[in-house]
């Protein structure tokens, strides 16, 4: 603001003026914009609003006092209306929202990873929302053990003695290190020390569960010598690290799990497998390959197994341990178990999801394996089935469909691509970032989708069939914006 001196009289009053004639909060609060946001967000909250509008509005009134530009009394005050429904929707984006993901990316981290199906989807409202048996057991009218029909699952579904689930993959990690190895040594490839994102970084979880990492090997060569080599009485634990989203290849060699096994076996060690994604059974029809399957896995002798519950089993976050009952029961009894154990949302769309892969029916009902296994044919179908619809409500939008590739993401399988038909899309008035800007802010529920060459790019595999319309729907609110911005 300037000093007085430096502004003359008229400008000064002018501004005045215009200072007056800024509604009070009071004012702003009995319009009828503010009553119909006020059962939306409450009285003290919608006040907040309002009082920072008004504040915001009086700093540029006092800035563009010499523009010359005509307020009105009635003017501010539909103003400060409109921008207070515009404050209420800012907060509201922020709040955890549905979104259609047309990336084509099948684990999407920052979308949450795997959608779930619609049995766990009912689990967790029509079952544990309210209350319900997480801890009771209903047949002997007492106490029940949390978790202890997702642990009966995991174990029949990977052939492993007992089970246990966790909140994450890094705490079900953290767990076994400092339960089964601490103030001892951990021998370990140095191939595996990897990071799987979000800082998560293998000798930092192993150093704060107090193990010793003991690395042999090289980055690309281990041998079962290293391993053997290792081996004192220090050593607590054989620890072997999926790595995830990273493949080294060519000039590599490591022992295999069952190798593993016998070493450690015949020094009286528990091997422990970090497998990371979760795959229950052999996808690779589907060109999935080079991920761990759990239950062959135990089958080759590791005794502790731990995997995530939203990568490739396609259910909600959770780090599952399964493996030999003697070492599992001394997870369940260590203090940090409780700490890290699941809610009851999250078993409940966790046992849902079990279920599916028990009658077999998993690959028909768990959206992540449905959509891994579309084949090229049938999105190229959709797609075209999706331009032409496209093309009815709207001739603007040029579009062409073309051979691309889908990622299956979320740090798991980084070598799997499988083919997909992507529908590229350009329109005449409207550039490729702003379309895919207002399909991201201005649709609802949201539209993520990709920028690739000055085009927007739809990858139809990650859109559910029952999401199609609501794509188009999305598609056609964009091109009415376009059509009264220019009018």
């Amino acid at each position: 603001m300037l000093s007085l001196s430096s502004m003359s009289a008229k400008e000064i009053i002018a501004e005045r003026n215009d200072l007056r004639l800024l509604p009070s909060i009071d004012k702003l609060l009995r319009t009828e914009a503010a009553s119909n946001l006020r059962e939306q967000v409450g009285r003290e909250p919608l006040t907040q609003f309002a009082r920072r509008v008004l504040n915001e509005m009086r700093l540029e009134l006092e800035a563009s006092r010499s523009n010359g530009a005509e307020t009105t009394r009635e003017s501010l005050l539909e103003e400060s209306a409109r921008r207070l429904g515009q404050a209420v929707e800012d907060e509201r984006n922020f709040r955890l929202r549905r979104v259609i993901n047309a990336t084509g990316v099948v684990l999407h981290t920052n979308l949450g990873r795997a959608p779930l199906s619609q049995a766990a989807r009912r689990a967790v409202t029509e079952e544990a929302a309210g209350y319900c048996t997480l801890e009771y057991d209903a047949e002997r009218g007492g106490r029940g053990r949390r978790g202890a029909r997702v642990e009966t699952l995991l174990a029949k579904l990977t052939g492993a003695e007992a089970a246990l689930a966790v909140n994450n993959c890094a705490a079900a990690a953290f767990l076994v290190l400092a339960v089964l190895a601490r103030d001892g040594e951990t021998v370990i490839s140095r191939g595996e020390l990897v990071e799987i994102g979000g800082d998560f970084r293998v000798p930092d979880v192993m150093a704060q569960s107090g193990t010793r990492m003991i690395e042999v090997g090289t980055t690309n060569r281990t041998r079962l010598s290293d391993y053997q080599q290792a081996i004192n009485t220090s050593t607590r634990l054989i620890l072997r690290v999926h790595p995830s989203n990273y493949r080294i290849v060519g000039f590599t060699d490591a022992p295999d799990l069952a190798e593993l096994a016998r070493l450690a076996h015949d020094h009286d060690l528990p091997l422990f497998e970090d497998a990371g994604s979760g795959l229950l059974f052999d996808f690779s029809d589907c060109g999935l390959e080079g991920e761990p399957i759990i239950p062959e896995s135990i089958r080759q002798g590791a005794d502790i197994v731990s995997f995530s519950g939203d990568k490739l089993l396609g259910g909600v976050q959770a780090g599952l341990i399964v493996g030999r009952e003697k070492h599992i029961e001394l997870l369940r009894r260590h203090p940090l178990a409780r700490a890290l154990r699941l809610d009851k949302l999250t078993l409940a769309a966790l046992e849902a999801t079990l279920e599916a892969y028990r009658r077999g029916t998993a690959q028909e009902e768990i959206p992540v394996l449905r959509m891994i296994a579309q084949t090229y044919a049938q999105l190229e179908q959709r797609a075209r089935n999706f331009v032409e619809r496209l093309r009815d409500c709207s001739t603007q939008y040029e579009c062409e469909i073309a051979r691309g590739e889908s990622a299956v993401g979320g740090g798991s399988a980084p070598t799997t691509h499988p083919p997909t038909a992507l529908i590229r899309l350009t329109h005449p008035e409207l550039p490729a970032h702003r379309l895919e800007q207002k399909l991201r802010q201005e649709t609802h529920p949201p539209v993520v989708a990709r920028l690739v060459e000055d085009r927007l790019v739809l990858d139809l595999r990650t859109v559910a069939d029952d999401e199609e319309d609501e794509l188009l729907e999305a598609f056609r609110n964009s091109e009415e914006a376009i059509s009264s911005t220019k009018t």
